[in-house]
């Protein structure tokens, strides 16, 4: 399959912290915590972040506002 990136040897990095890491006992985060993990993955050049389903949540949807405008 050919996605125009044959021999290269960059590396895609996709974090699904923002969504799956929160699913483990304890580890629930306010949108305010999110945005900081958010922003500390943005600095780390993480290239795509799975913040949520904006449909599930009210938060979910306010986060992924709040990522898409403010977290690069």
């Amino acid at each position: 399959m050919k996605n125009g990136n044959e021999g290269s040897d960059r590396v895609i990095v996709f974090d699904t912290t923002l969504r799956d890491g929160e699913q483990a006992p304890g580890a629930s985060m306010n949108l305010s915590q999110k945005m900081q993990v958010a922003k500390a993955l943005a600095a780390l050049g993480v290239d795509v972040m799975e913040v949520g389903f904006p449909v599930a949540s009210p938060g979910d949807f306010q986060l992924l506002g709040e990522v898409h405008g403010g977290a690069g």
